[in-house]
């Protein structure tokens, strides 16, 4: 087995599939990639047997077709640092690889590509096409409100759901709430509800660009897979109920108030500098026309920032993890933001003041 790429040919590939390479594995096959040479063409896989990552790039074949598996990391390593016009040649020698490279020759030990682990070959029941602006707008939206390492372990992921021309993702922690939703008039999907695992979730957020090109989404009752030009994602699904949010949806709120998002996010920041390290809370007062932030810790330390605000109802206290608050406002796109309340023990709803895509519920801390 004999070929030869550009450098530049083979790095992108490999950084993309490089992202399911499992870390500290029991099973040194998955500190490996897969290369399948057939024809002019290479696939790339690579697995932690939760996650598959699967990237194509075109070769020079001066060998025969076949499977071979090599070090990822050092592979990665090798390829970063050889110059950008560099031509990487690659032969087999027994169990090992050998690379050269102008003046540099490297040689690594494989394993069997037979034992490489594939996630089995499955059709999605569900699948659809979607911008891959609007799916990273979709996850982006939502997923700081994912749960991470909760013993409740269908919380440690995100729910992503459709039902007739509407995508909505959904994420909680017990604590927050983030919903989003995308309505597109093509779409005709049957009611399905499946819950994607954080790992996934982050590795998707790394591969999709905010453009405005296709990718096709499949939906299968254990699997989630993306499909793009320059890669195929595949990641198993959190086997659970997710919980029913729509129970916790606070609907007693009666007190609406509207403010600059920039502002408010600038002196909760200042704010949360003095809050106590371990809980985050900060108190917000609000008056007729005052909004009153403070802020203290166990140092004896405190802050006071106060913000003018339009507030035309009974004066109100409320407590917050002000990190929660903050995850919120970075994720709005609106240059306005609205709060609904309704009294110091109930949960606040957050959203952008025009557009009604996503909506945060965040719950009150007692200080």
């Amino acid at each position: 087995m004999k070929f030869s790429l550009n450098r530049e040919l083979l790095l992108k590939p490999l950084l993309l599939v490089s992202g399911a390479v499992e870390r500290k594995s029991t099973l040194p096959i998955l500190g490996n990639i897969l290369f399948d040479i057939s024809g002019q063409s290479l696939t790339l896989t690579a697995t932690d047997l939760e996650l598959e990552m699967v990237s194509y790039a075109e070769i020079n074949n001066e060998g025969t077709d076949g499977k071979i598996t090599i070090p990822a990391r050092k592979l990665l390593d090798i390829c970063k640092s050889l110059p950008d016009s560099a031509t990487i040649t690659f032969s087999t020698e027994g169990e090992s690889v050998m690379l050269a490279s102008g003046r540099s020759r490297y040689s690594l030990s494989t394993l069997a590509a037979s034992d490489f682990p594939n996630i089995e070959e499955w059709k999605g029941d569900v699948e659809f096409k979607l911008m891959k602006s609007e799916l990273l707008r979709l996850i982006e939206s939502t997923h700081f409100s994912m749960a991470n390492q909760d013993v409740r372990y269908y919380l440690n992921g995100m729910s992503i759901e459709c039902e007739g021309n509407e995508i909505r993702s959904v994420a909680t922690d017990g604590h927050r709430l983030a919903i989003c939703k995308i309505v597109n008039e093509s779409l005709a999907l049957p009611a399905r509800q499946v819950i994607v695992p954080r790992k996934g979730i982050l590795e998707i957020i790394r591969l999709l660009n905010p453009v405005d090109e296709e990718v096709q989404v499949f939906l299968g009752s254990n699997h989630v897979r993306i499909v793009d030009t320059e890669f195929s994602f595949t990641s198993k699904l959190v086997d659970g109920r997710f919980p029913d949010y729509r129970r916790v949806l606070p609907r007693n709120g009666d007190k609406v108030f509207e403010t600059n998002k920039d502002q408010l996010k600038q002196v909760l920041s200042r704010a949360s500098i003095l809050s106590n390290e371990k809980f985050k809370g900060v108190r917000l007062n609000f008056s007729n026309s005052l909004l009153k932030i403070t802020a203290n810790n166990p140092e004896q330390e405190q802050a006071e920032e106060e913000l003018e605000i339009n507030f035309p109802y009974d004066d109100l206290e409320i407590g917050f993890n002000v990190s929660y608050v903050l995850d919120v406002l970075n994720a709005v796109k609106d240059e306005e933001v609205k709060f609904t309340l309704a009294d110091a023990n109930s949960s606040v709803v957050i959203e952008g003041a025009n557009s009604g895509e996503a909506l945060y519920v965040v719950m009150p801390m007692r200080l």
